[in-house]
C-alpha cells in the first residue's frame, strides 16, 4: 500500500479533468480499508471508484481512497439461477462480459456502461429498459465511522430512478465493498423492446436473440451514439431523463407533436433529456473545450483541456434553456464535486 501526495486524478475520472488530490491511496483488501478508516477517522475522505459518474470542479483537499477490491465468486446455484458476489473494484463492463461467457442472463442490457461495480448500486445504473435493481440481491458495505460491515438488501437500498439510499440519507456514511446479483442460467428474460435494440437485431437478421446478441446490439448502439472516454472525456449521460405529470406532457405534446415519451405510471411520463437538449439547439455545441457531443445531446464532453468548472457552466446553461423553453427542470445524473 502506497500513499501518493499531490496526485493527479486525470487518469481516474472519465471526463479527464486534471485536478489533484492532497493524498491518494489505492485500497486492494478489506483489512487495508478498515485500517485506513481507523487511522483517518477524524479526516475528511473522498471515496473513488471508477470515476465514471462524476465531474471534478476543483482539487481534492482530502485523502482519496481508491477502491480497487477485486474478485468474483459464485455464492449459490440452482438448475435455473446463480447468485454471484462481485468485489467493488471490478470493472462493470468486464463483469458483464464474464456473465455472458458463462451464459448468465440479466446484465446484458447494461453492457458498456463505464465505471466499477461498487458504484453501480449508488446510482442504480440502468439502460435500455433494465436497471441494476432488477438483478440485485444485496451489497456489503463498511461504515466509515464504526468500521462495521453491513449487508444491505434490495429493500434497504431504496432504489428509484438513478437513485438509492446511498445518495440520500446514507450519503458518505458507507463504502460498498461487494455486490451480489441473482442471474438466470436458462429461460433468460430478454428485454428487447426499449430504444433501438429491436431495430439493431433486425438489421442483423436475428429473430431469436441470445443474451450475447442483445449485448452486441447494445454495444453497437452505444458506440454509435456515445463517445469513448479514452478518446473524448465524458461521463456518459450527464442528465437524468425527466419524469413529468401527464397534464404537463399533454401541453408539451400540443406544442411539440413529435416529442417522444415513455409511460412510467398512470400519472407520470418520462421524456428523453437528449431530445429536449437537441431541440433547444445544443447538440454539437462547443464553447472552448467544453461541449455537447455531436451524436448524443445527453452527453457533455471535454475535448481536451476543459476544466470541471467550464463543463459545469455549460450544464447550467443547458438547464436554464430547457426550463425556459419546456418548463422542465433537468437534473444532473453525474455527481458534481
Amino acid at each position: 500500500m502506497q500513499i501518493l501526495r499531490n496526485f493527479s486524478l486525470k487518469d481516474h475520472n472519465s471526463f479527464g479533468i486534471d485536478v489533484r488530490a492532497d493524498k491518494f491511496i489505492s485500497i486492494e483488501n478489506i483489512d487495508d480499508l478498515r485500517n485506513l478508516l481507523r487511522k483517518n477517522y477524524a479526516s475528511e475522505l473522498f471515496i473513488l471508484g471508477g470515476g465514471s459518474n462524476m465531474l471534478l470542479t476543483g482539487d481534492i483537499h482530502k485523502t482519496v481512497l481508491h477502491i480497487a477490491l477485486k474478485g468474483k465468486k459464485i455464492i449459490s446455484e440452482t438448475e435455473n439461477e446463480v447468485t454471484i458476489e462481485v468485489s467493488a473494484g471490478e470493472n462493470w463492463h468486464e463483469l458483464v462480459l464474464w456473465t455472458l461467457k458463462n451464459n448468465y442472463g440479466g446484465l446484458e442490457n447494461l453492457s458498456l456502461i463505464p465505471g466499477n461495480v461498487g458504484t453501480a448500486p449508488i446510482q442504480n445504473i440502468g439502460a435500455y429498459g433494465v436497471e441494476l435493481k432488477d438483478t440485485f440481491v444485496s451489497c456489503n458495505a463498511m461504515n466509515v465511522q464504526t468500521l462495521e460491515q453491513r449487508e444491505f438488501t434490495l429493500k434497504d437500498c431504496e432504489f428509484s430512478y438513478r437513485n438509492s439510499v446511498f445518495k440520500n440519507k446514507l450519503k458518505g456514511q458507507y463504502i460498498i465493498t461487494s455486490v451480489k446479483f441473482r442471474l438466470t442460467k436458462k429461460n433468460h428474460l430478454l428485454k428487447t423492446e426499449y430504444g433501438a435494440i429491436q431495430a439493431e437485431l433486425e438489421k442483423d437478421n436475428i429473430s431469436s436473440p441470445s443474451i450475447q446478441d442483445i449485448s452486441n446490439a447494445v454495444i453497437a448502439i452505444r458506440k454509435s451514439k456515445l463517445p469513448d472516454p479514452e478518446e473524448i472525456g465524458n461521463s456518459g449521460s450527464f442528465f437524468k431523463n425527466p419524469i413529468i405529470g401527464k397534464d404537463q406532457f399533454a401541453k408539451l405534446k400540443e406544442k411539440f407533436p413529435e416529442i417522444p415519451s415513455y409511460e412510467v405510471s398512470e400519472e407520470k411520463i418520462k421524456v428523453p433529456a437528449g431530445w429536449l437538449i437537441d431541440k433547444a439547439g445544443f447538440k454539437g455545441y462547443r464553447d472552448g473545450d467544453a461541449g455537447v457531443h455531436v451524436n448524443q445531446a445527453l452527453v457533455l464532453v471535454n475535448y481536451g483541456l476543459a476544466t470541471g468548472a467550464e463543463i459545469l457552466a455549460l450544464a447550467r446553461q443547458i438547464q436554464e434553456k430547457i426550463k425556459a423553453q419546456f418548463d422542465i427542470d433537468l437534473e444532473a445524473e453525474v455527481n458534481i464535486i
